[in-house]
């Protein structure tokens, strides 16, 4: 028969078992905040020290979570204004929106300020990316992402990623191929990552976001108002938070990320991500839509 002092070891043990998996859900919830965040200097699909494994499911993340860097799309340009003095999200009313200054400190190419007037209207547009690999297009949805359409479309019209290669490749268990850049040399050896157009806009179209196979979202740093133009095109499944603005969706050219993904990395940057062996680089942009 168990005794007083049997049965208070045994709810000692639980209590202290009760704590340790509510310690090992908030790590986890952290370290998927974090994992489409940003190293401080650098715009990913990814940033903080967390494991795409432990975010992404599959093998125990309580002994995979505390041994890896983490693989999310992030935009490595140090964080950038907080939520009170960045800029503000879609002003439906007036129909503009707030492009401000990156005050981030990473490399810049400067094509000027996108208008802040738009319009929702089309519902969608086709953003077409002719890369050395074939046509890659992306349906964007425009009446839910205005700003970020309207950034790409000027961006586009300003040659702004023409000759720029995308430079980060996850794995299966983080399957996203990150690009947008125009500063990266995806050689495996520099530390690319921190380009962008000087500028930054609010996240949009966040409620219910999901990153599954044919999204493309805009990278950004940790802090909220940091998106800018590097982007990331799933093609698998990743279980991220709703942080990183779903701005389309690839109707053709899957079939290019997956022979990116097969052929692999050219050095692992130790999250399990890295510059993708096989180049992917965007020649030319275009963007159309009919009202």
């Amino acid at each position: 028969m168990a005794t007083g002092k049997d049965r208070q070891k045994q709810l000692a043990r639980e209590h202290y078992e009760r704590q340790m998996q509510r310690r090992l859900e908030r790590e986890q919830k952290s370290k998927r905040n974090a994992i489409i965040g940003s190293t401080v200097g650098v715009v990913i699909v990814v940033g903080g020290i967390v494991t795409a494994v432990a975010l992404l499911g599959g093998n125990d993340p309580a002994t995979e979570a505390a041994a890896s860097p983490t693989a999310a799309p992030t935009d490595t340009a140090a964080a950038s204004p907080s939520a009170a003095t960045g800029p503000k999200p879609y002003d439906a009313a007036a129909g503009t929106c707030d492009y401000v200054k990156d005050t981030a400190g990473g490399q810049v190419k400067d094509v000027g300020m996108p208008p802040a007037k738009v319009k929702t209207t089309p519902a969608t547009k086709t953003m077409t990316f002719k890369t050395n690999q074939g046509n890659i297009v992306v349906e964007l949805n425009n009446a839910k992402a205005p700003c970020t359409t309207n950034s790409l479309e000027f961006l586009a019209k300003k040659n702004y990623y023409d000759g720029s290669k995308c430079h980060r490749l996850g794995s299966d268990k983080f399957p996203m191929l990150q690009c947008g850049d125009p500063t990266a040399k995806a050689d495996g050896k520099s530390q690319d990552g921190s380009g962008g157009p000087g500028y930054v806009m609010a996240e949009e179209n966040l409620q219910g976001a999901q990153y599954k196979r044919g999204v493309m979202a805009m990278a950004k740093t940790e802090a909220p108002g940091s998106t800018g133009s590097q982007f990331f095109l799933v093609f698998g499944d990743i279980q991220l938070d709703p942080l990183y603005t779903p701005v389309g969706t690839i109707t053709k050219g899957l079939d290019i990320l997956d022979k990116v993904s097969k052929a692999g990395v050219i050095a692992d940057m130790g999250d399990g991500t890295g510059a993708p062996k096989q180049t992917l680089e965007i020649k030319d942009v275009t963007i159309a839509g009919k009202s």
